[in-house]
């Protein structure tokens, strides 16, 4: 196992070797670019918190600093979203603690017994020299950052009562929200590992407004354009960073030229696990509207912006239902739009998280003693969403690979029958809705077999059973008519990874979603992704 698990980093250390690129960027209608080249830059981050209640990098009690961060190079991310409070840099009585002084005040003994056996470089430092010491060392592995302002007063984030969530809230004076920004764009002035600052997370509470919004979002920005002009600047919407549909009607009113990118978080909150088991086309259906609606519009038409999912997560363990569904709706839909995104989070735990000391994390990369990744399936089934499948030059010819969402994997194509694999040596295929899937540069094309028998490519592309719906209220299931008229889909046979042709999961026999459905219809659900890369 302890083999196979090092085959598995070697791989993905390769994967983000080829992702990491140079300082600084810009954008260019919805994409990153190197500035220099105009070359596609895709974030493919992991959050790594460092604003709770002990003002430093979480898990330095746990594992020496340049171990966590190998962890995170040999997981596949080739960027961190590292987090600040605002208070650490605004007022001394926070700034000005040593990381020891810090563990005391707190209470920490153990926290303080672990960052003494594994950094104890840092615990006669202040907490601002230790966040500066994680983005180094970072740098130093080729990783690039974006450092998040994620809340005033350090503890965990968040509620609408906490003082901290809008502009003229008890801990969020606009003022010194500013003086952070200000010393924060200039601590990292110069340093090419931190590509841009999102200047507030998850703005929230009864004082939000859409007015003080564009007033404060946009001083924030021309702020740290001024003093750091080479950064990009990301920002955050309203209740929780899941609204921006009010940019349709107002734009953000800027100066500030290509380098613009705007954030959003999408996990499965107000969905359970009886609602994804009931009727999970309609569920998937329904979220990835409600994205379009609230931010994913922004990637779309001629004044188009970059989007860069900065949360998004799931419990690693599967103990959830609906996380475990959310993430192939959520997978299918980041990989079609080739989405900038940041995973919650490396961690595997917390020193002290609303009360609880050593409190375990479910949603994170690592394990609970951040020795090893939980659960390594996980980290693979990322590989497309990983690495770059648009680039910014449309003159480059589009094509499909097949990918199936449930496991992370995409179709290949070995003589004349399909199979997953990894995406990396994906088939290519030429498709329009209602016609045939053709192989590219190839006369075949994927042809539906008999109930329960093994999906092929054929040259013979003129028969129904060769003309392909995109069909289900999600788009995620592929159908063709078999020799009796009726529609079968493409399904995932678990056993050898082979694709069969199977009576279409929680639709009817004219392919609509049925009303309700206690079967789970994942195993079947492909997407066209789109590649001219």
């Amino acid at each position: 196992m302890k083999f196979i698990e090092a085959i598995i980093f070697v791989f993905l250390l390769l994967q983000t070797a080829a992702l990491c690129n140079s300082f600084p960027l810009s954008t260019n209608s919805r994409w990153i670019v190197d500035e220099a080249t105009g070359k596609r830059v895709k974030l493919a981050c992991v959050n790594w918190a460092s604003h709770l209640k002990p003002t430093f990098a979480e898990g330095l009690e746990k594992q020496p600093l340049n171990y966590i961060v190998s962890q995170i190079t040999a997981t596949g991310f080739n960027c961190v979203r590292f987090t600040w409070p605002t208070f650490m840099i605004t007022r001394p009585e926070y700034g000005n603690l040593t990381v020891s002084q810090s563990l005391d005040k707190l209470g920490l003994k153990d926290a303080k017994a672990g960052v003494a056996k594994n950094n104890p470089q840092f615990l006669n430092m202040n907490v601002i020299e230790v966040h500066k010491a994680v983005v180094d060392e970072l740098g130093r592995n080729d990783l690039i950052l974006v450092v998040d302002n994620h809340i005033s007063e350090p503890n965990w984030c968040c509620n609408g009562g906490d003082g901290n969530g809008f502009f003229g809230d008890a801990n969020f004076d606009p003022s010194e929200w500013l003086q952070g920004l200000e010393a924060v764009a200039t601590m990292y002035k110069g340093n090419p590992a931190v590509v841009a600052m999102s200047i507030r997370n998850e703005l929230r509470g009864d004082r939000q407004n859409e007015p003080d919004w564009y007033k404060y979002m946009q001083q924030g920005a021309a702020l740290i354009n001024r003093i750091n002009p080479n950064l990009l600047v990301v920002i955050s919407g309203l209740n929780y960073d899941t609204t921006l549909g009010f940019l349709k009607s107002k734009r953000f009113g800027t100066t500030i030229a290509n380098k613009i990118v705007f954030e959003a978080h999408w996990y499965t909150v107000g969905t359970s696990d009886k609602q994804w088991e009931a009727q999970t086309n309609l569920v998937c259906a329904n979220m990835l509207q409600g994205a379009e609606d609230s931010y994913l519009f922004l990637i779309r038409g001629n004044n188009s912006f970059p989007l860069f999912l900065s949360e998004w997560g799931i419990d690693e363990t599967g103990a959830s239902e609906a996380d475990n569904r959310y993430m192939s709706c959520f997978l299918a839909a980041i990989v079609e739009n080739d989405i900038e995104w940041a995973l919650w989070g490396i961690h595997g735990s917390y020193m002290l998280r609303e009360g609880t000391v050593n409190m375990y994390e479910p949603n994170g990369i690592l394990d609970f003693d951040w020795a090893r990744p939980k659960n390594l399936s996980f980290v693979k089934r990322l590989q497309l969403a990983r690495q770059v499948n648009q680039d910014s030059d449309p003159k480059h010819p589009m094509s499909y690979v097949m990918f199936h969402p449930l496991t992370g994997q995409c179709v290949q194509v070995r003589e004349t029958y399909i199979f997953l694999s990894e995406c990396t040596t994906a088939s290519r295929w030429e498709h329009q809705d209602d016609g045939p899937i053709k192989l590219v540069g190839s006369p075949q094309c994927l042809v539906v077999a008999e109930d329960g028998s093994t999906a092929h490519v054929s040259d013979d592309c003129t028969r129904n059973s060769s003309k392909w719906k995109i069909a289900s209220r999600p788009r995620l299931h592929l159908a063709a008519q078999n020799g009796q008229g009726s529609y079968l889909c493409l399904e995932n046979n678990a056993a050898d990874a082979t694709i069969v042709t199977k009576k279409c999961l929680c639709l009817g026999d004219d392919l609509a979603d049925t009303p309700t459905c206690d079967k789970n219809p994942q195993v079947q659900w492909f997407k066209l992704v789109p590649i001219n890369v």
